[in-house]
């Protein structure tokens, strides 16, 4: 049984690696619609669309000019999620997304962050890296 540590993770916008990592989240949904019909003892329902989204949480890093500050709010980037790292054979989400939102925190005693949040547009795509 295989299974990795975060820390083996990489997030690429397109082919630029993003800096700072701390974390990230992808989260996969489908919408259901109920195909109950008078006479049914249970409801029951069929997946019609799916979708995803999810978020990136970094150290900010002002100089990181093709990662950081390529993710505006608004803007459409492709992302690419390996939770396993970026070696050849490794499994990799990719698609679409849109910038939802950008939070920034900072505290006294600890390190500015930055949190792109996002939406995805279109098919979420499993690959495996070359």
């Amino acid at each position: 049984m295989a299974n990795h540590t975060g820390s083996e993770g990489v997030v690429k916008i397109g082919t630029n690696t993003l800096a700072e990592v701390r974390s990230w989240t992808l989260t996969n949904t489908a919408d259901t619609i109920e195909d109950t019909t008078m006479g049914d003892s249970w409801r029951s329902f069929k997946s019609v669309l799916s979708a995803f989204t999810g978020s990136v949480v970094c150290y900010w890093d002002e100089t990181d000019t093709n990662g950081q500050n390529a993710l505006t709010s608004g803007s459409t980037v492709t992302l690419n999620l390996y939770p396993e790292g970026a070696s050849t054979g490794d499994k990799y989400y990719s698609g679409s997304v849109i910038v939802t939102s950008i939070e920034r925190t900072a505290s006294f005693d600890g390190m500015v962050e930055a949190t792109f949040s996002f939406q995805g547009t279109g098919t979420l795509s499993t690959s495996t890296a070359a």
